[in-house]
């Protein structure tokens, strides 16, 4: 069972306890669930009961018993999800059936290898129009063109109004913290510049380093290979993700997701977690969610390379696990292909 479909029962279950008078208030249009963070428990976790507890009357934890035991009675829940727990102020926490979790992740894996760079588009804002006031400031405009991305990601019409008409006086203005004077691009290239500006949240000082002084050639720290660089990271991962396929096609083994181990479980998570990543950014217009996101994700599928090889050692014969572990290499590849290319960053094939 996947975010999306859980949403779509946890919300029913509201519907029917707001229909049977057993629990007072409007239904929300939509409810997040999103993977379990520290605190919690399970796989996948909603703090729908904290939205509905005020207008019902009642507290948090008695909003979310309520509707745990209507969603233990639904059949289809209790197929897929082991334990719905509540924990904290009142979260609902679901552990997916074991069998389900090894299933959603095939899914999942053969899901981002169908769509590629282009997976966690959707049509979530399919339907808004959203206008942006040009921007002359360096960082201003380089966020606004990633945000009108970004927002197009989602099925939104999103354009920036170069001409003064009457639709100019009510765009939307971005102002992140702008970045100093210099010529940044001739020093840094545009790789290591959209990642200075784009990185950092809006209300942050991009990380442009230093002015080089006036005999000197300072270089900046993203412009160092090195694995302290996070900018080097992010694009060394995929290009180990992209040599680990030329390699497998070279010994002939086809990638072909068959076993979950779970050493993969950060980066499955990782992948699972882009779509939102993707609507979360375009909706509250910050690049820096995607930014941060992609790092993680290159820093999950590293550790996954360290701990578990894909490829056959010695005299070791290509198994399922090696194809399962391509496949989820590939993956990788590919989410991590789309985010810089969203971030206006080359993705290399070699580096």
């Amino acid at each position: 069972m996947t975010p999306a479909e859980l949403s779509r029962t946890v919300r029913h279950a509201v519907c029917r306890a707001v229909a049977d008078a057993a629990l007072p208030g409007p239904v929300p249009e939509r409810v997040v669930v999103e993977r379990s963070r520290p605190g919690g428990t399970g796989d996948y976790a909603t703090g729908v009961a904290l939205r509905l507890a005020r207008p019902a009357g009642r507290s948090p934890r008695e909003v979310a018993g309520l509707l745990r035991d209507r969603l233990a009675a639904d059949p289809g829940v209790g197929r897929a999800v082991d334990r719905i727990e509540i924990t904290g102020p009142g979260f609902l926490n679901f552990t997916l059936a074991r069998s389900t979790a090894r299933d959603d992740a095939a899914d999942l894996v053969r899901t981002v290898l169908r769509e590629g760079p282009r997976y966690g588009h959707g049509a979530a804002l399919a339907g808004t129009v959203v206008a942006f006031a040009p921007a002359s400031e360096l960082r201003a405009a380089l966020w606004t063109r990633t945000v009108v991305d970004l927002l197009r990601t989602q099925g939104a019409t999103a354009t920036v109004v170069e001409t003064p008409t009457p639709t100019a006086e009510t765009a939307e203005t971005l102002r992140p913290v702008p970045a100093p004077p210099g010529d940044h691009l001739a020093r840094l290239g545009p790789d290591a510049l959209h990642w200075a500006l784009l990185r950092p949240a809006a209300h942050d000082r991009p990380l442009l380093g230093p002015v080089p002084p006036a005999r000197g050639a300072a270089v900046s720290a993203l412009l160092v290979q090195r694995d302290a660089n996070p900018l080097f990271r992010t694009r060394y991962a995929h290009a180990r993700a992209r040599a680990l396929a030329r390699n497998a096609a070279h010994l002939g083994i086809t990638p072909g997701y068959e076993e979950r181990e779970d050493a993969h479980s950060d980066l499955l998570t990782a992948l699972g977690d882009h779509p939102a990543t993707l609507e979360a950014a375009a909706r509250l217009r910050a690049p820096d969610r995607l930014a941060r996101h992609l790092e993680h994700t290159a820093e999950a599928f590293l550790r996954c390379q360290e701990t578990l090889s894909p490829l056959p050692l010695g005299d070791e014969k290509p198994s399922a696990a090696h194809r399962s572990r391509l496949a989820l290499a590939a993956a990788a590849g590919a989410v991590l292909a789309g985010g810089l290319s969203l971030l206006g960053i080359d993705a290399p094939e070699h580096l």
